[in-house]
C-alpha cells in the first residue's frame, strides 16, 4: 500500500525517488517496506496491472530509471487498502510478547534488569522523537498529521515505559508468577518462578 500510495500521490515518478521519499518518511522502521525491495515491488504491481510504465530513461552511464504511475486498477486497489487499514484492527506480533510469556525461565534479577533496560531504549526513541517534533524538520516541512503519527508513537513509548517500571517492581518483589490458587502445584516440570540459576539447580536436584 505504501509503494502504490506514493506513486498515486507523485505520479509520474521514477522508483528511485519512491525509494527516497519512503526513507525520509523512516518506512523502513515502521511500516516493514525494505530498501532493498522497492524497486521489485514497482515491477511486480506493474506486472499486476496496478502501475504502467510511462517511460525508460538513460542518462550517462547511470543505470536506467523507469517512470511509473498509477493504473484505474491500481487506483481501486489502494483504496481498497487504505480502508482496510484504517477501519480494521491489526495486531503487529510482537518478538518480545513470545519472549515475555517465558518470564519464569529468566532469573528475577535478570528479568527486572532487561525490562528497565528496555524502559530505557524506549526513552531514548522519545527523546528523539519530541527532538523531531520540535525541529524546523516537522514543522515546516512535513504535513501536520505526520506529527499527529508521531504523537501516536510517543504515546505507545511511554506508556510501555511506564508498564516496564511497574513489572519490573513487582519482580524485585518476589511476587510469585502463579495465582494463589496454583501456588505449589504441579503445573509445569519446568516451572522455575523466575528463580536465580542456583535456585533451579537445587529444585531439580531435591
Amino acid at each position: 500500500m505504501m509503494i502504490l500510495g506514493l506513486v498515486r500521490w507523485m505520479q509520474p515518478v521514477h522508483g528511485y525517488d519512491v525509494r527516497r521519499e519512503l526513507l525520509s518518511w523512516g518506512a523502513d522502521k515502521w511500516a516493514n517496506v525494505q530498501p532493498g525491495s522497492i524497486y521489485h515491488a514497482l515491477r511486480k504491481l506493474a506486472e499486476e496491472g496496478l502501475l504502467r510504465t510511462v517511460a525508460t530513461e538513460q542518462v550517462g552511464a547511470r543505470p536506467a530509471r523507469t517512470t511509473y504511475e498509477v493504473t484505474p486498477k491500481g487506483d481501486e486497489e489502494f483504496e481498497t487498502l487504505l480502508r482496510a487499514q484504517w477501519w480494521q484492527l491489526h495486531e503487529v506480533p510482537d518478538p518480545f510478547a513470545a519472549a515475555f510469556s517465558f518470564l519464569p525461565a529468566m532469573p528475577r534479577e535478570e528479568a527486572a534488569a532487561a525490562l528497565r533496560n528496555r524502559a530505557n531504549l524506549l526513552r531514548a526513541g522519545v527523546e528523539w522523537m519530541r527532538a523531531s517534533l520540535d525541529s524546523d524538520w516537522a514543522r515546516n516541512s512535513r504535513p501536520v498529521h505526520v506529527a499527529w503519527m508521531f504523537e501516536l508513537w510517543l504515546a505507545r513509548a511511554e506508556a510501555e515505559m511506564a508498564w516496564c517500571g511497574r513489572i519490573a517492581d513487582r519482580i524485585d518483589s518476589g511476587v510469585s508468577y502463579l495465582p494463589a490458587g496454583l501456588a505449589g502445584a504441579d503445573v509445569w516440570p519446568g516451572w522455575t518462578d523466575g528463580g536465580s540459576p542456583s535456585d533451579r539447580k537445587s529444585n531439580n536436584q531435591s
